[in-house]
Formats: C-alpha cells, structure tokens, sequence
C-alpha cells in the first residue's frame, strides 16, 4: 500500500445554515440518493400545505426534509455520549476546542483580577504575555522492520532491511533541509537502534529517550479488532501513559519560545496513530483504522493559534516499493 492515495475533488457542497445545525445536501455524499432537480426541488419547498395550497415553510424545530444530512449543532454537543477512558474529556462533535492543550491565552488570564480603571487595555496587554508565537512542527517517525520472533524487547532487533528502511528516513529527513532541535524516541529497542541511524544523518541534533513513547494499547478501538484483543487491564495502564505522552509532547509553543520549532519523535504505530488522532481532535477510539508503514514519516504542525495541521502521514514515497514494510 502506497502512502498517498489518490484524492478526487468533491462537487462544492453548498448548505444552508439552520438553526439545527449546518444542513448539506445527501446527494452530494451519497450518489444512490440523487434526484432530478424538480424532484429535489419539490421536496426542499413542499413540506405541508395551508388552505389556500401555499407551500407551507419548514419551521426550524421540525425534521430536515428528506435527502438532506442534518449535523449536530453546538447546543446539541452536550448531549454527545461519552464513551471513553476517564483520562479522556467528553467528546466535542466535531466542534473544535481552542483550549485542548490547556494552553489557550483567555484561559490561562486570571480575569477576576482585571483592573477595572484600565479595563480592556491591561486585559489585552495581559493577554499578549500568554500568546504564543512560535510554530512547531513534529515529525512522528515509525521505527524500521524489526525480528518480530524477539521473546523479549532485546530480541526484537531491527533487521536487515530494517537498518536500510532507517538509512532511507534518515537521508530523507536530512534532505528537507531543517534545522532539527532535539530527537526524542522510545526506549523500545527497536526505536533507539531507528534512532541511532537516523542521528547519523543529522549530526548534532540532541537525542533523548523515554519510556513514556513505547508501544502500548491507547484506547479500546471502534470498530473492534479480530486478531488483536488486549486485556482490559492493558488498555487502562498503557491508555494513561500514551494519553501522558500526548499531553506532554503534544502543544502548542510555549510562550518563550521565539523561533518556529523542528522536532522528530521516533516511536510506534500504536502510539503515532493515537497522537494523530487526539491532535486533529477525531474520535481517538478510530486509531486502528490508520495504517503506516516502516520508517515512516508523519508531520503535524501546531500553529501559535493552537489549530492543528496535518501535513504528512506515513509518507514513505522516498523509499523504493520493495523496500516498504508494515511489520
């Protein structure tokens, strides 16, 4: 399986802002389900008759006509239910939350204590001193193929071709032409001998290790898995420790940060695809849909703002086909 698949430009889905929510029509999403234009007009304008057999308007407490995808507003979020760890906040949506990361400038302002004589200028000088300004940019990197006949994590070795998948992400990464500040990576064998290659090509570039980025089981995954099921009890110890890592890892600049940020994090597939999934705010519970291969590489970029970008995921377009792996 390539890295990239090919993207099809959708036709521009025009909705109508109610106050249900944003409305788009199905016939955009679903192809089945497209009518002629009368049709479909009959349907939008005619939903009730009066006596005098004038079309009778959709009030907004009342059903969305048929063929139409009604998508929860704000005021319906509260509702959502929550059926997750207790480490995990209640889920929002699909409705972005400015302060994920605790580090949102209007939340760290102690407003009880605003000067009223000075009002809104001292409260917007305050505000500056929390802003970030910098940029950050994280590159989670996939650790190479490994021997996975190891009976222990000394055992699980890179292999071969493991050793050259690393080369490959190295020379990649030193062909971007950043200047990397720091290489942080699992203390799973398998990460540091990726680690030890990739540092090669980027002399200078600190490293570090810690045990909070080894592989583990984050959370119970939505749809179920048929050949993969944890103990319970693996899910509660390792969803705490890669949720800390999230948090830890996982935010926007800090406020005496100045200059933008090039950060790599060498780890594994469970712990990538989880963090993927809490940055961008998606149901963290659809990790497992997510398929990356060896070595590769996967960018977020988390702006002053605190909104999050996804650039790459699971790029191994630099490497020859049969070289790819997802072992």
């Amino acid at each position: 399986m390539h890295a990239y698949s090919e993207v099809r430009e959708a036709s521009p889905l025009v909705g109508k802002l109610r106050p249900g929510g944003l409305i788009w029509p199905n016939r955009f999403l679903n192809p089945a389900r497209r009518r002629s234009g009368k049709q479909h007009q009959q349907q939008q304008q005619v939903v009730g008759k009066s006596s005098g057999d004038a079309p009778v308007p959709l009030p907004p407490s009342a059903a969305p006509p048929p063929g139409l995808l009604l998508l929860s507003s704000p005021a319906n979020a509260a509702s959502c239910p929550a059926a997750a760890p207790g480490w995990l906040e209640k889920p929002n949506c699909g409705y972005w939350d400015d302060n994920w990361d605790r580090r949102e400038p209007l939340a760290l302002m102690n407003l009880k204590k605003k000067n009223e004589e000075t009002g809104e200028e001292e409260n917007s000088s305050r505000l500056a001193h929390y802003k970030a300004k910098a940029t950050r940019h994280i590159f989670l990197i996939r650790h190479s193929q490994y021997n996975t006949d190891g009976n222990s994590d000394k055992e699980r070795i890179l292999t071969k071709l493991g050793r050259e998948q690393a080369e490959l992400t190295g020379q990649r990464l030193a062909s971007l032409g950043l200047k990397f500040d720091k290489i942080v990576h699992s203390s799973m064998t398998r990460a540091t001998e990726t680690t030890n290659i990739i540092s090669k090509h980027l002399p200078g570039v600190k490293k570090s290790s810690t045990d909070l980025l080894r592989e583990g089981a984050p959370i119970e995954p939505n749809p179920p898995s048929s050949h993969w099921k944890p103990e319970a009890v693996q899910y509660y110890e390792d969803g705490a420790r890669i949720e800390a890592a999230f948090r830890n890892y996982i935010h926007r600049a800090d406020v005496k940060q100045e200059e933008d940020s090039y950060e790599i994090y060498v780890c594994h597939a469970n712990v990538i695809r989880y963090i993927v999934c809490r940055a961008l705010q998606f149901p963290p519970e659809g990790w497992l849909r997510i398929s990356l291969n060896n070595g590769s590489i996967t960018h977020l970029v988390i702006r002053p703002s605190g909104k999050v970008a996804l650039r790459l995921l699971g790029d191994t377009g630099f490497m020859p086909p049969e070289k790819i792996t997802r072992s």
